[in-house]
């Protein structure tokens, strides 16, 4: 279970004279959090309706089901109000959705498990621009495509690193 749930960081913080709000940060499978170890541990002594929370995780990451989403949960400890913070997955987990694996490659760079066009490697770097490092979306595509080698994954069929040199030189343009 704590294996699904990678970490928890608990922190106290004030807010504008509101009164104390505890924040809870952690990864979940989309769709699929429920009341048990470590969630329910930590918003029980909170006084905060633990199924409640459960049910609006799964209802806010059911898009991304079977994956793994980045979720805060703010709660006021006074008010017992709570909020729902969702990111988005990680880009190796939107990569093998869209390419419909359940794993990268053992090999990665010889042996190659799966395929997307570049409209998917588009559509993610779109998606993860904003929490990404790289300055432009070109920069992300870039990023996107050196993850699906990580993976063994090729795009329209070609070896990342290939997509990559052309994209490079000027052979492949990407309509931004």
């Amino acid at each position: 279970m704590y294996n699904e749930w990678l970490r928890i960081i608990i922190s106290l913080k004030e807010h504008n004279g509101m009164g104390e709000k505890k924040t809870i940060s952690l990864l979940v499978t989309g769709g699929e959090a429920n009341a048990g170890p470590p969630l329910g541990p930590s918003l029980g002594p909170l006084g905060v309706n633990v199924l409640a929370v459960v049910n609006a995780i799964n209802e806010k990451t059911r898009e991304y089901a079977g994956m793994k989403v980045p979720v805060k949960v703010e709660v006021d400890v006074e008010s017992k109000e709570f909020t729902i913070d969702v990111g988005i997955p990680p880009t190796a987990m939107l990569i093998m959705k869209e390419a419909g694996i359940s794993k990268g490659s053992g090999k990665p760079g010889q042996e190659y498990v799966g395929d997307i066009t570049m409209d998917k490697v588009l559509k993610i770097a779109r998606l993860k621009i904003n929490s990404s490092y790289a300055r432009s979306l070109m920069a992300a595509v870039k990023e996107v495509i050196g993850a699906c080698g990580s993976l063994g994954v090729t795009v329209d069929g070609k070896k990342p690193k290939e997509v990559l040199k052309a994209i490079d030189d000027g052979k492949v343009k990407i309509e931004v």
